[in-house]
Formats: C-alpha cells, sequence, structure tokens
C-alpha cells in the first residue's frame, strides 16, 4: 500500500468528506437550538410583536417540513385556558417578560404548583401534555412556540390542569 498520499489545504472543506449539513430540525435538541436561535435574532422577530388588550396575538412566523414557529404576545391578565396541543409536541421560549405557566391533565379538579417563566427560559412537551400559561405580571411578554408536527389541534380542557400529568421532556434555561 503507497502511504506517500498527501493532503493539501484543509480536509475538511472537501465537500464530499463532509456529512451533509441538515436543512431542517430533526431532534428535540435542534428544535430548542432553533427557537434560542431565532429568540436571539430579535431584529428578525421585534417589529412583528403588537399587542392587543381585548384577544392574545399570535403570527406564524414561519413553516418547515412537519413544523411551525408562532410568534405571541401577552399582555397582563391574558391565559391560554388548560389545552393540549394534540398529536403535536412543542418547544415554548418566552423571549421578553415573564409566563405562568400550570400544568397537568383533565384527569383532577386542583392545579399544580405553577412554574414561572421568565425570559430566555424554554419548555419542551410531548403530544398530550395539558397545561394553562398565562401572563400574571404587570409588563406584557412574548413567547416563541415550535410546533413538531404543525400545530392541528388545541383541544380546550374544561376542568383544570391537574397534578398528576405526565412531565414535559425537559425545561432548558437559555
Amino acid at each position: 500500500m503507497n502511504s506517500d498520499v498527501q493532503i493539501a489545504g484543509d480536509p475538511l472543506a472537501i465537500p464530499h468528506l463532509l456529512p451533509p449539513v441538515p436543512a431542517h430540525p430533526s431532534t428535540v435538541s435542534a428544535f430548542a437550538g432553533l427557537a434560542r436561535a431565532i429568540a436571539a435574532d430579535r431584529a428578525g422577530w421585534e417589529h412583528l410583536v403588537r399587542y392587543d388588550a381585548t384577544s392574545r396575538w399570535y403570527h406564524r412566523l414561519r413553516t418547515g417540513p412537519g413544523y411551525e414557529v408562532w410568534l405571541l404576545s401577552w399582555v397582563p391578565g391574558q391565559s391560554t385556558g388548560a389545552h393540549d396541543h394534540g398529536a403535536s409536541s412543542g418547544v415554548l421560549t418566552v423571549l421578553q417578560g415573564e409566563l405562568t405557566e400550570r400544568a397537568g391533565t383533565a384527569a383532577g379538579p386542583s392545579l399544580p404548583a405553577q412554574r414561572i417563566l421568565g425570559a430566555g427560559a424554554q419548555r419542551v412537551f410531548a403530544p398530550g401534555y395539558a397545561h394553562d400559561i398565562a401572563n400574571d405580571s404587570l409588563e406584557p411578554a412574548v413567547s416563541l412556540h415550535i410546533y413538531f408536527p404543525g400545530l392541528t389541534d388545541m383541544p380546550m380542557h374544561h376542568t383544570q390542569v391537574a397534578e398528576s400529568a405526565p412531565t414535559p421532556l425537559d425545561t432548558v434555561h437559555g
């Protein structure tokens, strides 16, 4: 075998030696990373934010194969009510302000201890995870939501979320 082969320059710059770069996220970690990248690009979303005193404002920021990215604003006192996201998993990232999450299922009448999510906090959740998100603070808030697959169903729960719920996949503070 001849070992006289030498590579000139950076061998990683040769395209066929590099693994293909994925065009879109395919893991929970990659979706959380996408949310952090969008959050870091304030110039890309801040000018789109609107506040509506009568209902929560939302704007679909982008789509990709099998996922959607939504930008939401919350004035003090606004909330989602207890709901889940059907067959969709998701990543919730607080971009500005503070939101309160009460999580669980519709199996019981009581609310668990609430979780306060400040700017930079992320919640990753699986299909069927029920929660209520609210702006209980005195300042407006903005959040980013990525759903995969794209959100097609958001069943409301007529009972309060309960303590016996499955837990979200992860809580990340960015």
